[in-house]
C-alpha cells in the first residue's frame, strides 16, 4: 500500500511474475521492505518515486514489491543470499532473481544517483551476457551443502553441555561486558540468545556471566532502546551504548522482551526486572490494541510529519511551556536533558540519574521529587497522545503466538493475574480468526486474510497456545496446539529437511538442516521444544531426530544457534533428571 502510488510497475510475488520473467526473458527485481522501516521509506522517496528510475525498471526487469511481514520465509532466504554474497543484509533488500529461479546479485539501501547507475550496467551485462549469467547464479546455488537427515531417536551423552561451553566462549567474544549487548556498533536485543544464557546462569551461577547478562538488562530498560516515558522497546539502537534508537516499534520485539524481563526478574529476584515486562506489556496492550482483539505489527520510525523519531522527540521550548520549574528541574536530572538535543528533533529520554541520586542533586525528598516526576510524566503523555504516529495494524499469527506466550508467563506470577483477560481476547483471536480449522491464515487485515501461513507461524502459536493452555487449565488449547505441531512436522519437514513453508519457487536453499535464530527464535528450535511437552513417543522420536544433525553449523556458530542448544540442554537434563537416559549415555556421534 505503500508503493501504490510508485511509477514503478510493481507486482505481487507470485506466478504472474514468475511467467512474465520467463516470457520476456528478464531479470526479476525483487524488492522486500516493511511498513515501520526507516530506510524503506526513504528509498521509496528517493527512487521508486523517480521517474526515470522507474522507467529503466520498468522497461528492462520485473519489478517486484515484497511485504517481509507477509512472505517471511522468502525473505529468509534473499537475507541469507545478501549476507553470503556481501556480507552483510538489511531492509529495505533487493534482490535481481534469474527467470529460473536463482538470484544473482542483492544489495541494500542505495542513494538514487548509485542505484541508476547500477542498474544501467546490470541492464548492460544481462543483455551481452545472459547466458553466463544464468550458469554462474544456477552454479552458486547447487553448491549449497545438501540438508542432512537423521534416524537416530538418541542424542550423543553431554551433547548439550558440549554446545553450551561452545556458546558461552562464543558469547563472550562477541559481549560488551562493560556496557551490555553484543558488538561494538549498533545494539540489538538479541532476546533468543540472552533467554538461553539465562537459563544457563540460573543453573550454574556462573559470575562473569550473571554480571554480563544484568549490565545488559539494565542498560536496555534504561537508555534509549525503551521508550521511558511510554513504555515499549523499539528495535535497536545505532550506538553501542544504547543512547540513540531506530525508532520502529515491533510487537515480536516486545513480546519476547516482555518474556525475558519477566524470566530475569525470577532468575535474579530482581523486581524492577518485573516492572519492566509489566510495563512492556502494558504498551502493547495499548498501543498495539485491535478492534478485533488482535495485536497490530508495529508503529513507525516516522510521524505524520515524515521525521524520524519525531513523535518521542522534545524541544527545549516545549518542555518549558508543558512542565512547571520544579517538575521540569526533575526531569533534566533523571533524563539528563542538558545543552543541545542530540537529535535534530530533539531531546530523547533516557535514565542517566536514579530517583534517590536525583532526589539528592536537588537537595529535596525522595517522595516530593517522585511527586514532581510523576506529575511531569503524566503532562508529558497527554501531550504526546496528541501526536500521531502511523501504526501498521495487520495481525501477524507468528507475532500474536509470542505476545500470548509473554502475557501466560506474566500470568504465572500472582501480579500478572491482571493480563488474563486481554490473554483470553488473543487466544480467541488466534483460535477463532487465524485458525479455520484446518490452518492457519498468516496475516489477517480489515480487508481479510493474506498470504500463507509458514513454520514460523504454526511454531510460535502453538507455543503460545501450550503456554497459555498451562496456565488456564483449558485442554481444548492444549489439543489444539498438538493438531497444529503434527500439522507442522508434515508441511515443513520432510527429506529435504527444513522448509520455512510449504512451497518455494526460489530456487535457492529449498531446505535446511538446521534453522538459525534471527530477531525471533528459531522456529524449528520451537517447534521441537513444543513437541517435547507431550507424553507421544512418536513425536517425541520425531523431536530427538531434529536435534541429531547440524554439529558443523551448531559448533561453528554456536552463538546464531542458541535456542537449539537451549532446547539439546534441556532434554538431556531432563532425561537425565528422570533417569531416563538410555541411549543416551551412549558414544555416538552427531550424523
Amino acid at each position: 500500500a505503500m508503493h501504490a502510488q510508485d511509477p514503478v510497475q510493481w507486482q505481487e510475488w507470485g506466478q504472474a511474475a514468475q511467467q512474465a520473467a520467463a516470457q520476456e526473458d528478464k531479470l526479476l527485481f525483487v524488492s522486500s521492505g516493511y511498513f515501520s522501516c526507516h530506510w524503506c521509506h526513504v528509498m521509496q522517496r528517493e527512487s521508486f518515486s523517480d521517474p526515470e528510475i522507474a522507467a529503466i525498471l520498468n522497461k528492462h526487469f520485473i519489478p517486484v514489491k515484497v511485504d517481509r511481514e507477509l512472505d517471511p520465509a522468502l525473505d529468509s532466504k534473499l537475507i541469507s543470499f545478501v549476507e553470503r554474497t556481501r556480507g552483510y543484509a538489511g531492509w529495505p533488500l533487493n534482490v535481481f532473481i534469474t527467470p529460473d529461479g536463482y538470484p544473482l546479485y542483492g544489495l541494500v539501501y542505495m542513494p538514487p544517483q548509485d542505484f541508476k547507475t547500477m542498474l544501467l550496467k546490470l541492464t548492460t551485462e544481462w543483455q551481452q551476457r545472459r547466458t553466463e549469467l544464468k550458469q554462474l547464479a544456477a552454479q552458486a546455488t547447487n553448491e549449497l551443502a545438501t540438508p542432512q537427515i537423521s534416524n537416530s531417536h538418541s542424542l550423543p551423552a553431554n551433547l548439550g553441555e558440549e554446545y553450551t561451553k561452545y556458546l558461552l566462549a562464543h558469547t563472550f567474544d562477541l559481549a560488551d561486558e562493560l556496557q551490555g549487548g553484543f558488538g561494538q556498533q549498533n545494539k540489538f536485543p538479541m532476546v533468543p540468545q540472552l533467554q538461553v544464557l539465562l537459563a544457563e546462569y540460573q543453573r550454574n551461577k556462573f559470575e562473569r556471566l550473571g554480571d554480563f547478562l544484568q549490565t545488559t538488562l539494565d542498560h536496555m530498560a534504561s537508555q534509549g532502546l525503551n521508550d521511558q516515558l511510554g513504555g515499549g522497546f523499539y528495535r535497536y539502537a545505532v550506538d553501542p551504548a544504547w543512547q540513540i534508537p531506530h525508532f520502529e516499534k515491533m510487537l515480536y520485539d516486545n513480546a519476547q522482551l516482555a518474556g525475558l524481563y519477566l524470566q530475569a526478574a525470577a532468575v535474579f529476584n530482581e523486581p524492577h526486572f518485573q516492572t519492566i515486562a509489566f510495563q512492556t506489556l502494558d504498551f502493547m496492550l495499548h498501543e498495539l490494541a485491535t478492534s478485533t482483539g488482535g495485536l497490530a505489527a508495529s508503529l513507525s520510525a516516522v510521524d505524520e510529519q515524515g521525521v524520524e523519531g519525531g513523535y518521542y522527540l522534545w524541544r527545549d521550548a516545549e518542555l518549558a511551556k508543558v512542565l512547571s520549574q520544579d517538575e521540569l528541574a526533575v526531569v533534566k536530572k533523571i533524563w539528563g536533558i542538558a545543552g543541545v538535543p542530540e537529535l535534530e528533533a530533539g531531546h530523547h529520554f533516557r535514565q542517566v540519574m536514579t530517583p534517590k541520586d536525583a532526589a539528592k542533586a536537588l537537595n529535596i525528598s525522595l517522595s516530593r521529587l517522585q511527586s514532581e516526576f510523576d506529575s511531569a510524566q503524566k503532562k508529558l503523555r497527554q501531550v504526546r497522545s496528541q501526536r500521531r504516529l502511523p501504526k501498521d495494524d495487520k495481525t501477524i499469527a507468528a507475532w500474536n503466538g509470542l505476545a500470548l506466550s509473554a502475557l501466560a508467563q506474566a500470568m504465572t506470577n500472582p501480579a500478572g493475574e491482571k493480563y488474563r483477560p486481554a490473554a483470553t481476547r488473543l487466544r480467541d483471536y488466534l483460535v477463532k480468526a487465524l485458525w479455520d480449522g484446518q490452518q492457519l491464515h498468516r496475516v489477517m487485515t480489515k480487508q481479510g486474510s493474506i498470504g500463507r501461513a509458514g513454520l514460523e507461524d504454526y511454531a510460535y502459536v502453538s507455543q503460545g497456545l501450550l503456554d497459555w493452555a498451562e496456565v488456564s487449565g483449558r485442554q481444548q488449547d492444549r489439543d489444539l496446539a498438538y493438531a497444529m505441531i503434527k500439522q507442522a512436522w508434515r508441511l515443513f519437514y520432510g527429506k529435504q529437511g527444513w522448509q520455512r513453508t510449504e512451497t518455494m519457487w526460489l530456487r535457492y536453499g529449498v531446505g535446511e538442516t538446521v534453522l538459525a535464530d534471527g530477531v525471533m527464535p528459531a522456529p524449528s528450535a520451537v517447534l521441537i521444544a513444543s513437541s517435547l511437552r507431550f507424553n507421544d513417543e512418536s513425536l517425541a522420536q520425531q523431536a530427538v531426530r531434529a536435534l541429531n544433525v547440524g554439529d558443523s553449523e551448531i559448533s561453528v556458530e554456536p552463538f546464531w544457534n542458541a535456542t537449539q542448544i537451549g532446547v539439546i540442554r534441556g532434554y538431556q537434563e531432563t532425561k537425565t533428571s528422570t533417569s531416563l537416559i538410555g541411549s543416551e549415555s551412549s558414544t555416538s556421534k552427531v550424523n
